[in-house]
């Protein structure tokens, strides 16, 4: 399956950083969420999109929107990466990649490494933006700019 503009959010449950199940459900239908996956923790580009995330999370939440991100690490990998570098969103382990399939994402570099994507859904939980790129920098401003466009009309 690959999630399609006009889709909504899919159910899913994964546990978080802190061992907590967190599904899908809670956040549905109440704000703009924005959730990115990405292929490992603490690795070079992981960090620098992290870490951007982070830096313009006020952003994210003036705009109302949650912020997730969901990569096949552990949960106690997670923690430790939110602990390094004080992450102020949910981190999601997906050490099945089930929830990475469930949203179509695909590998990159021949398929040796889980793919980069970023989906933005919005108020109603409708996906109303999706961006691959290997590059990271660009899924933070491309999702600044959608919830922007979204919050205007």
């Amino acid at each position: 399956m690959s999630l399609k503009k006009g889709q909504m959010l899919p159910k899913f449950s994964l546990k978080d950083q802190n061992g907590n199940l967190f599904s899908s459900e809670s956040i549905r239908t109440k704000q703009p969420i924005v959730i990115f996956f990405y292929p490992k923790n603490f690795t070079p580009g992981c960090v620098k999109e992290v870490c951007s995330f982070r830096d313009n999370y006020q952003d994210f939440t003036d705009a109302g929107a949650v912020v997730i991100g969901i990569s096949g690490d552990s949960e106690g990998s997670h923690k430790k990466f939110e602990t390094r570098f004080d992450l102020p969103f949910t981190l999601l382990a997906d050490t099945e990649a089930k929830v990475r399939k469930l949203f179509g994402v695909k590998s990159s570099f021949l398929g040796l490494l889980p793919g980069r994507e970023t989906f933005v859904f919005d108020r109603s939980g409708k996906l109303f933006f999706r961006f691959q790129s290997l590059n990271a920098q660009p899924h933070i401003d491309m999702a600044l700019e959608q919830l922007q466009l979204q919050i205007e009309k």
